[in-house]
């Protein structure tokens, strides 16, 4: 039998430790929290200091009986659950139910499921950290009081399933606010000049600048007309030549932020499958005679600090892989990011020395895929700058001027592991001029014309609302995921594209959420909020305090909702076609899904239909039918005409109203490329740069 149990959450990581502490231990799993307020009730005493009742969570009766009766046999029990403020609520919670003193050193934590990390912390078992409880006590009472306030009011005036919360209203305001930017702009006209010219026998690229030394912008095609008209001849002179050294650093190591984004980027991951498979390399995976080791440290962070022992370990594999000059020779000085708490190291490999190479046969593709991403970017962030040359020249011809920049990389350093993507995909890339110098001449091969127009702001994707929230403040490393997951099911906004697009009852929520308690919608009050919970977790102010400045007014808001706030009737709206089973009038009807076609009779007739979608475009077949939005059997969306079969116009590309700028046909598409979307013509090569 074995003298000491240990506690974690979940079976996987149960497995790894017990292989590591040896047969003095036995490791049991948790199955998570054990303990939560009642789904039935609010569970909370609002007039004895917010006072929580917590219950065993249904179906976790037989699990917590199995702890008990292990937990009875144990010389003495440790608790390691994972080290944030919920695995610190789960220890409590469990010492609580085990009826355990809570005065005992009983909670061990630690970063990375290693042999040596395992065995280190069960030296230094330290006491339940109460301020970090509290923490995130608080944090579930509030979003209780918010939830379970709001929700009830929503089911009497809207309809029933709808709830609001906390963080997520505030990332449902920002995908409503950025749609009602996209709605409200309006696209400006504006040209380009692109040059090709040559020298010798080398060409290169340059743009239209500017007119006698100064900037000029192009709005309208008179302006591009004046430009032409004033050049005189193919005949350019070199009149300026910069040429400089560049440093560029390598990107900090990865947060749960920052990784969620780039595994967005470069491997088109939803928020919620990176953090699964970050979970599985984080607990473990079995690397055939080595073991069950964790491949990569805990997860859930907003700190970029790097233990030294990785440095060094980092440092040693840099210079022997690929030379001493490729060391970093300064130490990171990475700014902290918003309501940072650098409670942990950055999300880094257990050992720098494990490469994606040697693990590849242990690894699921995806697994291997995103672990080679957090390797290639801690590798990086610990080597040398890249050096790159750059060469900056402006050519004249009668007072017009033309810049091309290039730039070559002098000295990769890290730039030969791994380059950071950014939000428009756009990456640095070699561009060589020829040796030119101020005087030499040039001639143009071509001048091409290029008519634009300003875009709206893009739509948020996953990627890009998880960096909008934390740049504000709102929501920490553990509640990114499931927001964004959570406004999705209930249907308060859609994908389209893989970006968010507000849902009518997503509008009708917030509107109604907005009008009556605009505390919850304001994201410099919601950021202070994430602020406090910090302080609390420092223990620099009581929980009670907080949730009890934020009450106060709340409560007030609750009542006047409920006595103010109409009644909201979706009502069915007549769609326009009858049905064709039994011809009475087809009407738009709100399910849970969003909006759908159904037969006026229900339920004597169950006719329904999904939305048909028009984009405003004639058919450019049949020139008769309109263009409308499909779905194939995978779900991917694709264009044809609504006088199917009549007319079997089918594209994937998004055709567009407007006629080519070049061949003046009405052929142009919205063509989705890797680093975003671009316009192209099918009767012609006119393209326009990828927008994202």
């Amino acid at each position: 039998m074995a003298d000491y149990l240990v506690i974690v959450e979940s079976p996987a990581k149960a497995k790894t430790i017990e292989k590591y502490l040896g047969k003095k231990y036995k490791v049991k799993a948790s199955m998570g929290h054990l303990r939560d307020l009642p789904k039935s009730q609010m569970g909370v005493d609002t007039e004895n200091n917010f006072e929580p009742r917590y219950i065993t969570i249904r179906g976790k009766g037989p699990i917590l009986k199995e702890l008990k009766q292990a937990a009875k046999k144990a010389k003495k029990v440790y608790l390691a659950a994972d080290p944030d403020r919920e695995g610190e609520a789960i220890a409590w919670h469990l010492a609580t139910s085990l009826g355990l003193d809570q005065t005992d050193d009983l909670r061990v934590v630690f970063n990375e499921i290693t042999k040596e990390a395992v065995k280190e912390s069960f030296k230094h078992p330290r006491k339940i950290d109460m301020d970090l409880v509290d923490a995130q006590q608080a944090r579930r009472i509030l979003d209780r009081l918010v939830g379970y306030n709001i929700s009830p009011i929503l089911w009497k005036k809207v309809k029933k399933g709808l709830s609001a919360g906390r963080v997520q209203s505030v990332a449902l305001k920002l995908v409503i606010d950025r749609e009602n930017e996209i709605k409200a702009f309006i696209p400006e006209e504006y040209w380009t000049i692109d040059g090709n010219f040559k020298k010798g026998k080398k060409e290169f690229q340059a743009n239209f600048y500017g007119m006698n030394g100064k900037k000029k912008k192009l709005s309208t095609v008179e302006d591009v007309k004046e430009v032409m008209s004033t050049i005189k001849g193919k005949q350019f002179e070199v009149i300026d030549v910069v040429k400089k050294e560049r440093l560029r650093n390598p990107a900090a190591p990865f947060t749960t932020s920052s990784l969620q984004q780039e595994a967005a980027r470069k491997l088109n991951f939803r928020t919620r499958k990176t953090m699964m498979l970050a979970q599985q390399l984080y607990e473990g995976i079995a690397l055939g005679r080595q073991g069950t080791v964790g491949l990569i440290t805990y997860m859930r962070t907003d700190s970029t600090r790097i233990s030294d022992t990785a440095i060094q370990e980092a440092s040693t594999f840099i210079t022997e892989t690929y030379g001493k000059e490729f060391g970093r020779t300064q130490k990171r000085n990475d700014k902290k990011s918003k309501g940072s708490q650098d409670a942990h190291e950055a999300i880094r490999p257990t050992s720098a020395m494990r490469s994606p190479q040697e693990v590849k046969e242990y690894l699921g593709r995806d697994q291997l895929r995103l672990y080679r991403l957090i390797w290639e970017r801690f590798i990086a962030s610990q080597m040398a700058p890249a050096v790159l040359d750059t060469m900056r020249v402006d050519l004249d011809n009668n007072g017009v001027m033309f810049r091309a920049n290039g730039s070559k990389i002098k000295f990769a350093g890290f730039m030969k592991v791994y380059v950071e993507s950014n939000d428009d995909n756009k990456e640095e890339k070699e561009n060589i001029l020829p040796d030119l110098k101020k005087g030499d001449k040039v001639e143009s091969q071509s001048l091409e014309q290029r008519q634009h127009f300003t875009q709206p702001p893009p739509r948020f994707t996953e990627a890009r609302l998880v960096k909008t929230l934390e740049e504000v403040g709102i929501g920490r490393p553990s509640t990114y995921s499931p927001t964004l997951d959570t406004i999705q099911r209930r249907n308060y906004v859609s994908l389209d594209n893989k970006r968010f697009v507000p849902t009518e009852l997503g509008e009708i929520v917030h509107e109604l959420i907005r009008d009556y308690f605009p505390e919850i919608l304001d994201v410099q009050f919601t950021a202070n909020m994430e602020a406090e919970l910090d302080e609390v977790e420092h223990g620099e102010m009581q929980w009670v305090k907080v949730i009890d400045q934020f009450y106060q007014g709340f409560e007030k808001n609750v009542e006047r909702a409920d006595k103010e706030m109409e009644k909201i009737e979706i009502k069915d709206e007549p769609a326009g076609i009858d049905c064709d089973l039994c011809g009475a009038p087809m009407v738009f009807k709100m399910g849970k899904y969003g909006k759908f076609l159904a037969c006026s009779r229900f339920p004597d007739c169950r006719n329904t239909k999904p939305i048909v979608k028009e984009i405003g475009v004639t058919c450019p077949k049949c020139n008769e039918g309109q263009v409308i939005e499909r779905k194939s059997k995978k779900k991917r969306i694709f264009y044809g005409c609504d006088r199917y079969p009549a007319c079997d116009y089918v594209s994937w590309d998004k055709p567009i109203a407007r006629p080519c700028p070049k061949c003046n046909e009405k052929a142009l598409v919205e063509k989705k490329l890797k680093k975003g979307v671009q316009i192209q013509c099918t009767n012609c090569d006119y393209k326009e740069q990828p927008q994202q």
